[in-house]
């Protein structure tokens, strides 16, 4: 059986991360992008990280260039980009691809657990699994979904 803390993922620092670091934790992990129509997104999900980060929850963002070509930049320039205009202080990763031959084996994993509308497949960037305690998606939520939308079920998720 997969889960979340079978994978590791390099940070935006460029350091390796080992994800079960995050065991016993819900976790939103959202593919992001510095240029998109969803980028003000950051500062929702910087508020839900702020609100149940103390509760054992953590939001995890990979930038993500294959869509429309919204994350142009290095990891350092996404960096900056994100703490100074959302403040963001969530684990930020290194940039990635999701879909294809390239995808990180970690959205591989995530999209054969939650396929979506478009199958195994993600459909743009800000796209969002919910992850259990145990590691096991609970849910997968389009990218027009908004991070507050997602509280009641964080809620949920942190209390079982």
């Amino acid at each position: 059986m997969t889960s979340l803390q079978d994978f590791n993922a390099r940070a935006i620092d460029g350091s390796e991360t080992d994800l079960s670091a995050y065991a016993g934790q819900v976790v939103l992990v959202v593919n992001t992008a510095s240029q998109c129509g969803f980028t003000p997104q950051y500062q929702g999900l910087q508020q839900l990280h702020d609100t149940y980060a103390d509760r054992g929850f953590a939001v995890l963002g990979f930038p993500c260039d294959q869509f429309g070509g919204q994350e142009p930049g290095d990891d350092a320039e996404i960096n900056s980009f994100c703490e100074r205009n959302f403040g963001v202080t969530f684990p930020l990763f290194s940039k990635i691809e999701v879909n294809g031959d390239g995808a990180h084996p970690l959205f591989q994993w995530l999209r054969s657990e939650q396929g979506g509308l478009l199958g195994n497949r993600i459909k743009w960037n800000f796209t969002k699994f919910l992850v259990g305690k145990d590691g096991r998606v609970i849910d997968r939520y389009s990218p027009t979904t908004k991070p507050e939308k997602i509280a009641a079920d964080i809620e949920k998720a942190l209390a079982a």
